[in-house]
């Protein structure tokens, strides 16, 4: 038997998908299916923000309800920094992403002393109080939300305003988010993030520095997260400070899981299903969050280790499941 027939369809499935994505405004354009190439930009920058929180939450341990607040955190800053005049997006997106990264260490020197559940709720509570500082800057539209007034420039002629060209950026940052946190993963800081989240005890009398190991996760994965926030804004040309709400940050958490906490493709799977349901479902019946309800169910009871866990021969990590940690922090 050849090597080439020996390779199976789950390692051709990741080329396959980045393959399909870069065609996708291709074929969408003659098939007369524009809307679609804004919907799968939205799709994409979805996964890249839950792959962020899957490292933290399913390889690092940190179950965090408030992710959604560094999403917030992006959009605003990049906000701020268009009201300062600063047109570039290359410059708003790197602005964007180490504001959020400042705000995020902040807060980790304090959420980090806590575990488990008080983990959780204190990550809740500063994206709260993220979402009331947002509603409070009538500066920025408050309630109402901020428009951005004008297209933003790519240099070279080029501006957000021209989808293909912000398609392609977008694709080529989703692509280099997946790399990143890839290959984290199989880095020595991976090891250890894992290892401190299976027995932080034990990392520490081994001379790991575990408190600034956990934070560099914590802020690493927040900034990408605002990173995110800032695409969203580039893309919609709006945001609101309902995006930064703890409803979001419970809907990541569910994307992760349903996908599969712990495992490489388990956010993007899980971002992709759940996008595809609140997009077309809709379409079909306005009662379109029973069908929703119901196939999460039954991931829950027959797949509790997410999807990824039905198209892997051999577990990832099954102690890194949302299911695994909530019992073991419980």
């Amino acid at each position: 038997m050849t090597q080439a027939s020996m390779i199976s369809p789950a390692r051709l499935a990741p080329f396959i998908f980045l393959g399909a994505l870069f065609a996708f405004p291709f074929v969408a354009e003659p098939l007369g299916l524009d809307y679609y190439t804004g919907f799968v930009m939205r799709l994409m920058i979805a996964m890249m923000i839950a792959t962020s929180l899957n490292f933290l939450a399913g390889y690092g341990g940190m179950i965090a309800l408030g992710h959604a607040g560094f999403i917030g955190i992006g959009s605003y800053a990049m906000v701020a920094l268009v009201e300062a005049g600063i047109e570039s997006v290359w410059l708003l997106w790197v602005g964007a992403t180490l504001i959020t990264a400042i705000a995020a260490c902040l807060i980790g020197l304090v959420v980090l002393r806590t575990r488990g559940m008080y983990f959780l709720m204190i990550t809740l509570a500063f994206a709260e109080m993220v979402y009331y500082i947002a509603v409070s800057l009538r500066m920025y539209g408050g309630d109402d939300g901020y428009i951005l007034a004008t297209p933003l420039q790519f240099g070279f002629g080029a501006d957000s305003g021209d989808v293909n060209m912000l398609y392609g950026v977008v694709l080529a940052v989703f692509v280099l988010s997946l790399w990143l946190f890839f290959s984290m993963i199989e880095s020595r800081f991976g090891k250890a993030i894992i290892g401190i989240r299976d027995n932080e005890v034990r990392m520490r009398a081994l001379g790991y520095p575990t408190t600034r190991l956990r934070l560099q996760a914590f802020v690493m994965c927040s900034a990408w997260a605002g990173l995110g926030g800032a695409m969203m804004m580039t893309q919609n040309g709006f945001i609101s400070p309902t995006t930064i709400q703890w409803t979001h940050s419970a809907e990541l958490l569910v994307v992760v899981a349903l996908g599969g906490m712990g495992y490489r493709w388990g956010a993007v799977i899980g971002a992709g299903l759940w996008g595809l349901m609140v997009e077309f479902l809709p379409q079909y019946t306005e009662y379109w969050h029973w069908p929703m309800g119901v196939l999460v169910i039954a991931i829950i009871l027959f797949a509790p280790h997410g999807l990824s866990a039905l198209f892997s021969s051999k577990p990832e990590d099954k102690n890194g499941t949302l299911f695994t940690l909530l019992r073991r922090q419980a």
